[in-house]
């Protein structure tokens, strides 16, 4: 997949999914990377779940967007039926403008999103976009991590 689009290819259910996305990075706490990350998913019922990078001084136990989607989609009863997530984040010391970086999910996240995935029983996709939303890369988390490692892999589903 890994096609990158405009904001305007985009469906609008996906336009209105990365535009969450970027609200959601609005309330990251991120003092210490000074990176702030929005994500926001959708599930196949149509809801949207928001989160937002929370840091700590503890630097191990930081909580990605990513994360925190997912777990709001688990607390709903909705963690078997994500369909989409997009990403987004900026530098916070720079104008929005100039991030132009796409942001894509971490190694953990990666995992997370995989073992959705495989609870949904469909390879999700992955809206990968900068903070202007000038630059979105679509693909899918079997593509962003091919032989991921899940409940398969211990022999379960």
């Amino acid at each position: 997949m890994n096609t990158y689009s405009s904001l305007d290819d985009l469906s609008p259910q996906d336009r209105d999914l990365v535009h969450a996305a970027r609200a959601a990075a609005r309330h990251a706490y991120a003092p210490y990377s000074g990176y702030a990350v929005g994500a926001a998913l959708r599930t196949q019922r149509g809801v949207v779940y928001h989160g937002c990078n929370v840091e700590n001084a503890a630097y191990g136990v930081v909580l990605c967007a990513e994360v925190g989607a997912l777990a709001a989609a688990n607390v709903d009863g909705a963690g078997d039926v994500v369909q989409v997530i997009a990403v987004t984040g900026r530098l916070l010391a720079t104008d929005a403008k100039q991030s132009i970086a796409v942001v894509t999910p971490c190694g953990r996240c990666r995992q997370l999103i995989f073992e959705a995935s495989q609870r949904a029983r469909h390879d999700i996709r992955v809206l990968c976009c900068n903070h202007d939303l000038s630059r979105i890369e679509e693909t899918s988390i079997m593509a962003l991590l091919p032989s991921g490692f899940g409940p398969a892999s211990l022999g379960m589903g």
